[in-house]
């Protein structure tokens, strides 16, 4: 068996991102050929594929790409470590994704998987770059924000990592400054729903009657029951909603609050945090 020298077994994990072990092995039974070890390693990736289906991809990235004003879309590019996760491969790999995205706006997750990207369906390069780096990769989640004015932040929790947080808002006229602003709160306070009117009747006839729930077991008269759990679904709004939410910067300000002052109306947002339903 050749000797392997263990500086082409590191240039090997860093072009390929597979394992150390693995590297050692595929330059092993290449024989020292570098180039034939990168095909070894392919190969032996793509034999893998399916192994990997099973396994949690809880790391990854957030990506966006606008188109003007108007338009932006957002994506969760999924896979298993961080150390693939901020790889050049794997961010180029969810760039063109997102920008797909962007100048295709596919209805949903599948229909995006069976779409041509550059002549090849997607789910065809993230087969490859799933046998390339050894890990599963998938799309987990994408949206695509249009009209009014649309902006964008991405918020990285550790400076050596792409993005892990990224946020759309769409407002009604353009304000850079205050869309900029609300894309921060949002990220950071992670509003689920745009405004009382926007949550699903089936979510707060749940959250109702946990609080109903709640409050009987403390106790509490009968007749005061409605009082009180309404009073519990008001401040749940404020936790929850965007548009009542308290601003990061005073917290006492309601979101729709800074948005009127602004001279400008939220009307919609999008939030993923990878990892994260």
């Amino acid at each position: 068996m050749a000797s392997v020298n263990m500086a082409d077994v590191k240039r090997l994990r860093e072009l390929t991102a597979a394992g150390m072990m693995d590297c050692k092995k595929a330059l092993e039974e290449a024989e020292g050929d570098f180039e034939r070890a990168v095909e070894i390693l392919r190969i032996k990736g793509a034999k893998d594929v399916g192994k990997r289906e099973a396994r949690t991809a809880s790391n990854g990235l957030v990506a966006v790409k606008h188109e003007g004003d108007s338009l932006a879309a957002l994506l969760e590019l999924a896979c298993e470590t961080d150390f693939v996760a901020k790889g050049e491969r794997f961010q180029e790999l969810a760039a063109r994704i997102v920008e797909h995205v962007a100048a295709t706006k596919p209805g949903d997750v599948p229909t995006l998987l069976e779409s041509l990207l550059d002549g090849r369906a997607v789910k065809e390069l993230l087969d490859e770059a799933n046998a390339a780096l050894g890990e599963k990769i998938e799309v987990r989640r994408f949206e695509v924000l249009e009209g009014g004015y649309v902006t964008s932040y991405m918020h990285k929790s550790d400076p050596q990592l792409p993005p892990t947080v990224g946020v759309l808002i769409k407002l009604d006229a353009p304000n850079a400054e205050v869309g900029r602003f609300l894309a921060q709160h949002t990220a950071a306070m992670a509003p689920k729903f745009l405004s009382p009117e926007t949550v699903p009747a089936e979510v707060l006839e749940k959250e109702r009657a946990v609080f109903e729930q709640m409050t009987r077991e403390e106790g509490k008269p009968e007749a005061a029951l409605p009082k009180i759990v309404e009073g519990r679904i008001s401040a749940w709004y404020k936790d929850f909603t965007l548009v009542q939410q308290t601003s990061v910067r005073d917290n006492k300000t309601p979101i729709a609050k800074v948005a009127e002052e602004a001279g400008v109306k939220v009307l919609g947002f999008v939030r993923f945090k990878v990892g994260q339903a």
